[in-house]
């Protein structure tokens, strides 16, 4: 599981590599709602609800950056632009759909647990 490079490793192992590029509390969720299909920066605005304009706009940049999303840009007026996963891109949601499976039958728990936290503190 890990792979060890004598001269000063970029990366502890290949989670440390995932991780590089889906670090942010919103790229999994921007990821998530782009493998629908392209789509428009306002339609994506409206589906990962409390991202800030300046939050979504920096880790869409990120992530076009990795070369996971790609942007598109048709050069009308009005301004016309849409975020689409690039086959790296695809394959990385491939990789979090067993997440999200996880996540979808342990819902219910999950709330429970986080319930608890809260009431602690």
């Amino acid at each position: 599981m890990t792979k060890e490079n004598s001269e000063n490793p970029r990366f502890i192992c290949g989670l440390h590599a995932t991780l590089h590029v889906m670090t942010g509390k919103w790229k999994p969720l921007i990821l998530f709602f782009l493998n629908r299909g392209p789509t428009r920066y306002g339609e994506l605005k409206r589906s990962v609800r409390g991202v800030s304009d300046k939050m979504l706009i920096q880790q869409l940049k990120e992530l076009e950056s990795d070369g996971i999303v790609r942007r598109t840009d048709y050069g009308e007026i009005p301004l016309r632009v849409d975020y689409s996963l690039t086959p790296f891109g695809e394959s990385l949601v491939r990789a979090m759909e067993p997440l999200c499976n996880w996540g979808e039958a342990h819902e219910e728990d999950i709330a429970a647990a986080m319930d608890r936290r809260q009431a602690s503190r």
